[in-house]
């Protein structure tokens, strides 16, 4: 089910905003406009369905630095809410602080409300709602059950019910939302598992840190589109040759480069280059999602690899929806020729993230 509308409230620089997707969206911006808030606020809906939701905020600082961090009414209730409309499901999710007394677990979100909904024409029927700690859904038959065991606070409800014999629309968003993959950062370090030799399992899904690069691309060429592989490869380091090795259970992987004597293995390559490659096996996984996020995928790219990035990227918005936040105008230059990408542009207002009305003319 691709993404149709995503709506976000109460969460750091987002105050309010609210926009439709297409099948390649486009989102720039200047720094500190608000595309990574944008970006994570799609990761939270990830996380709320694979059960990390705690966890995830945590990482961020907690409930706390999640909060709206402008100026708030005194009627508003200081909340992070968080929408998405696919196809013909909706769900949207409000958290916010743990109420008193709060004990060790501070940082915790706790979630207020949860509801799912699905469209039908202009009619808009509910079949899953959250109020606290009581929750009621619509099994298969469209029967109304209260749910009378205890939820977690700090978990969505999609995470905690899992008889999808009985919910079969809650299990339908939950698996939607689970098969989502997104890609930010790649450490490219020393120690980074990136430039060491990998175990050798077949992966046809790149890991969200690359730690993996060796076996997703191993399982490129051999079950995926490896033609295609090698040409991006050819494209990005004209007179390049990309070489993937397997010893005794474990993948290493060389690049030969025109002029040297030997090829470099991972160890040697530089930050960009490795990164250029971690980006390659995402977008051509064997098993592409239906939906995939890109957060600056420029970072650590030497300018030239920009056009090639971008032609990889509209290949692969023919196997799934993309979406891509950048601060290069080179990237999204490139992304709306290869394909009919929707460009978003954010800016900061008196603090808050908001979509840029490209017909003011002020």
């Amino acid at each position: 089910m691709s993404v149709r509308e995503l709506w976000i409230s109460g969460y750091r620089s987002v105050h309010a905003l609210r926009f439709e997707l297409a099948p390649v969206t486009v989102v720039v911006g200047p720094n500190g406009s608000g595309k990574t808030n944008v970006y994570r606020s799609l990761y939270l809906l990830h996380a709320a369905a694979r059960g990390d939701f705690a966890h995830t905020l945590a990482e961020e600082g907690g409930m706390p630095s999640a909060l709206w961090a402008g100026a708030r009414k005194k009627t508003e209730t200081a909340r992070v809410t968080v929408g998405v409309r696919l196809e013909d499901l909706a769900y949207e999710l409000s958290c916010g602080l743990v109420p008193p007394p709060q004990g060790p677990f501070m940082l915790d979100p706790d979630v207020k409300e949860e509801t799912v909904w699905v469209h039908e024409g202009t009619r808009r029927h509910v079949v899953a709602e959250r109020r606290a700690q009581s929750v009621f859904a619509r099994d298969a038959e469209g029967r109304r059950t209260t749910f009378a065991a205890r939820l977690w606070g700090h978990e969505s409800v999609l995470a905690q019910i899992s008889e999808p014999h009985r919910f079969p629309l809650l299990s339908a968003l939950r698996a939607e939302l689970l098969h989502w993959r997104f890609y930010h950062h790649f450490r490219t370090d020393p120690d980074s598992p990136l430039r060491h030799e990998q175990v050798g399992v077949r992966t046809p899904a790149l890991a969200h840190d690359g730690r993996d690069l060796a076996a997703a691309l191993m399982t490129i060429q051999e079950i995926g589109d490896a033609r295609a592989m090698h040409e991006a490869v050819t494209r990005a380091f004209p007179g390049a040759r990309l070489e993937l090795g397997a010893e005794e259970g474990r993948f290493s992987l060389h690049l030969h480069m025109p002029g040297l004597g030997r090829p470099l293995g991972a160890a040697e390559l530089s930050d960009g280059t490795l990164r250029y490659l971690c980006l390659l096996a995402a977008l051509l996984s064997p098993r592409p999602p239906a939906f995939l996020a890109l957060n600056e995928p420029e970072t650590s790219l030497h300018p030239s690899l920009l056009e090639p990035l971008a032609r990889l990227i509209a290949d692969a918005s023919r196997r799934g929806q993309i979406f891509v936040t950048t601060h290069a105008g080179e990237l999204a230059t490139s992304l709306e020729k290869h394909t009919r990408a929707a460009l978003l542009t954010l800016r900061r207002t008196g603090g808050a993230t908001e979509l840029v009305d490209e017909t003011d003319t002020d």
